[in-house]
């Protein structure tokens, strides 16, 4: 028999009024997660395209970046950490910050210490300031992703399922101003203090990253100024050596994969070459998945041995997928992951070549830059606020749907700029229509999510989704390039709109399978 339906959201059939809806803009919890997703986006880009223009300036040859792409591991692998998150508290800091601050606080000055380290290292020094540039890299990775898990979580906690759009949106725009201080702002900084291509002065990249490093100070006082959810007093009652013990445990099983996976790696780089781009893609996976089996091997194998205890295992990795499939029962449960895994998909497979389309259809970089990354998230950031107030008139389930519909149907204006060419007041449009919709989609999506979460196991059921979301959709856009030579460019963009619609379907099967009721907080 199958379980209840279960509340997950609040779906009102009148909402509130609209002044109440816009007084809520003015809340203390929209400005700290503006504020808080500020220090979240600032680090992204400083690991990435930032720092990709900075080896560039130093004379890094190009296959040695690629060394870097370690540096993601963190963002596509958080939900292995998150559960130690939700139960093990920190020495000191958990006394007295509680458990979400405290990590808080530990995850920004973990970015700020690593920012620091990418600073003082130049890494035209030779082979070991590249390995020490990548460590802090990697290092930056893995606290900025874990930043994301506390501060995920610390979303959910503070406010019911009907006011997670107003605070998803606020954390989506303080997100993408982040990035542009780290991507536009690093590189204005750098060339202001004298650093360009051809012309590199390590100084100016120093003194770029140190101020960004500053920057995470917005970040570490809204910790220290913001509340504590009171859901989250309730930290894992276990003697310290009980939590050494479960860390020991991760700790080994974190090594055994890196061991696999880079082993397995070495193979994969002679292979791929010859491989083609379907077979490579079969060999990471294989790579991948031998590294996981090896991790669990390795856990399973030290819990079994009595290094730590079964019970508290169970409780930190099992527990919270079990909780998962038992309030839905699982056709619901596959329901809802199958829609997570999908809701993305068409706008992130048109996203991975979205910009080299406008190359070939004439546009500059410039035109570019200006119509993209400027009025293009200025208007993604409205998307985002529109997204999040209408969720709280309407109700998640409805905003939802009109994410999908919006997200697959503004694709369709690139079929349209496919056929005209170099037009720059449609290529606006189009951008305009783009990011408005994925602001709007992004920010339903983010507060449906957010519904889904059991308080019990936040941070480890949010990381789940929020790594299940992109994971096909990427796969698929690395095809991307395929699909065009093969379909032309008007044949992809109908094809991106294509695969979104079965999203609305399930958008329509969820909404029917769930009572939609409001939570209380605690």
């Amino acid at each position: 028999m199958a379980p209840p339906p279960v509340a997950i959201a609040h779906d009102p059939v009148s909402g509130p009024s609209w002044r109440d809806t816009l007084a809520a803009l003015w809340d203390w919890r929209v400005l700290s997660l503006a504020l808080l997703g500020f220090s979240a986006g600032l680090p992204l880009l400083l690991i990435f395209s930032s720092l990709s223009l900075w080896l560039g300036e130093a004379g890094v040859e190009r296959k040695a970046v690629t060394f870097f792409s370690w540096a993601a591991l963190g963002y596509s692998f958080k939900f292995v950490w998150a559960p130690l998150v939700d139960r093990l508290p920190l020495p000191v800091l958990t006394a007295r910050l509680g458990r979400r601050r405290a990590y808080l606080l530990l995850a920004q000055c973990g970015v700020v210490a690593a920012i620091v380290g990418m600073a003082l290292t130049d890494p035209a020094g030779g082979p070991q300031a590249l390995t020490a540039m990548a460590l802090f890299a990697v290092m930056l990775g893995f606290m900025s992703a874990t930043q994301d898990i506390v501060i995920d979580a610390y979303r959910i906690e503070i406010a019911r399922p009907e006011q997670q759009g107003l605070l998803s949106s606020a954390y989506i725009a303080g997100y993408r101003v982040g990035m542009i201080v780290a991507g536009a702002g690093a590189l204005f900084l750098a060339a202001h203090w004298g650093s360009v291509k051809g012309g590199y002065q390590y100084q100016a990249w120093q003194w770029t990253y140190l101020v960004m490093a500053a920057t995470m100070g917005v970040g570490l006082l809204t910790t220290l100024c913001t509340p504590e959810p009171a859901v989250s007093a309730r930290v894992e009652r276990q003697p310290s050596a009980a939590h050494a013990r479960l860390l020991a445990v991760f700790l080994a099983a974190v090594l055994a994969f890196v061991a696999v996976f880079y082993l397995l790696g070495q193979g994969v780089a002679r292979w791929a070459p010859a491989a083609g781009p379907l077979a490579t893609l079969g060999l990471e996976a294989v790579r991948m998945a031998a590294g996981l089996a090896a991790a669990f091997a390795v856990g399973g194998g030290l819990v079994r041995l009595g290094l730590a205890s079964r019970e508290q295992a169970r409780t930190t990795w099992v527990e919270p997928v079990l909780d998962f499939f038992q309030r839905y029962g699982a056709r619901t449960a596959w329901l809802l992951l199958a829609l997570v895994g999908l809701y993305r998909i068409s706008d992130i497979v048109l996203g991975v070549i979205s910009n080299v389309f406008y190359q070939d259809m004439g546009f500059s970089k410039p035109e570019i830059a200006y119509a993209v990354k400027t009025f293009g998230v200025v208007v993604s950031i409205a998307g985002g606020f529109l997204g999040g107030i209408l969720a709280t008139r309407l109700g998640v389930m409805r905003s939802l749907m009109w994410g999908a519909l919006l997200a697959a149907g503004t694709n369709l204006g690139f079929v349209a700029l496919a056929h005209a060419g170099h037009d720059l007041p449609l290529m606006y449009a189009v951008v305009a229509a783009d990011n408005l919709a994925a602001g709007f989609s992004s920010a339903a999506f983010v507060a449906f999510l957010s519904s889904l979460t059991n308080v019990s196991f936040t941070a480890v059921q949010y990381a789940i989704f929020s790594s299940l979301m992109t994971l096909l959709p990427k796969t698929l856009g690395g095809y991307s390039g395929g699909m065009v030579d093969a379909m032309g460019y008007p044949g992809f963009f109908l094809f991106t709109t294509a695969i979104g619609l079965p999203v609305m379907v399930l958008v329509a099967l969820a909404r029917r399978h769930l009572e939609v009721a409001p939570r209380a907080p605690g």
